[in-house]
């Protein structure tokens, strides 16, 4: 039986769909086969994320409905031989996620899969709590700032009290951080808050920094998930979640300031 991760967080636009699509890809690249499915019912980003965007026919709500079956609406990814995607419907709304619909599509994915990965959408309405429904762990996802945090930690809240695992009395979800956007040296002007503060008010795993980097914004352009350009530093941090989730010990990069050069101290720069 395949595991489900549930990718989430609060706030909206901390980069949870770049972190499925990325994490989702590194698994499959790892030789697992996995699904990613986008539960952001209306909106739709993880096809355009995943260059996959024309090849929609079918997608989650169809299958739901039992307008199509589950073959009919998943996408092989072209780059990544293991890796599927279960696409969003933009023309309906959150509500079209039943808890028996999307309980039975989970169930038939983890008997073809290893990993089913949840892109969840912002909030805590109906998407967000069916993306954690079914949750054996969870990636939540947070940028170094004080509302994301605490949006958050709101959400730690969420997977402990209204989870299949949490109301049957089942085993808890085990839960990873990832921190996106950070950089060494905001953080040490203080604009923003450091990985310390994070970990030490949210007490979970830290799986992943990631820097900020114009690579992903370009990558999410192309329609490529950013851990397939192994020269930006954030693809590289994507690929280290990816093992360090896997179980290899690798040190966090990228979370310090550059040592400067000789001209640069020179210079006083």
């Amino acid at each position: 039986m395949g595991k489900v991760i549930v990718v989430t967080s609060g706030k909206g636009g901390v980069g949870k769909t770049t972190t499925s699509a990325s994490f989702a890809t590194g698994l499959a690249a790892q030789g697992h086969e996995t699904v990613v499915i986008d539960f952001d019912v209306g909106l739709r980003n993880l096809d355009l994320i995943m260059g996959c965007e024309r090849r929609v026919v079918y997608d989650f709500v169809n299958v739901i409905n039992k307008e199509a079956n589950l073959n009919q609406a998943l996408i092989r990814d072209k780059r990544v031989e293991k890796l599927s995607i279960l696409p969003a419907s933009q023309t309906r709304d959150k509500e079209a996620l039943t808890e028996e619909g999307v309980s039975g599509i989970i169930n038939e994915l983890k008997e073809k899969f290893d990993y089913v990965i949840c892109d969840s959408p912002a909030g805590i309405e109906q998407g967000a709590v069916m993306a954690m429904r079914f949750a054996d762990e969870a990636i939540i996802v947070t940028n170094p700032e004080v509302s994301s945090v605490r949006d958050s930690d709101r959400i730690l809240g969420m997977l402990s009290s209204k989870t299949v695992r949490a109301e049957t009395g089942g085993e808890p979800i085990k839960e990873y951080l990832v921190i996106t956007r950070f950089n060494p040296s905001r953080a040490d002007s203080g604009e923003m808050l450091s990985i310390e503060d994070i970990t030490d008010l949210l007490a979970i795993r830290l799986l992943a920094v990631i820097p900020e980097s114009e690579s992903v914004l370009s990558a999410s352009n192309i329609g490529a998930p950013v851990i397939m350009d192994k020269d930006s530093r954030a693809g590289q941090a994507y690929e280290d979640c990816v093992k360090r989730y896997l179980g290899e010990d690798l040190p966090h990069r990228f979370l310090a300031l550059p040592k400067k050069g000789l001209i640069d101290r020179l210079l006083g720069r």
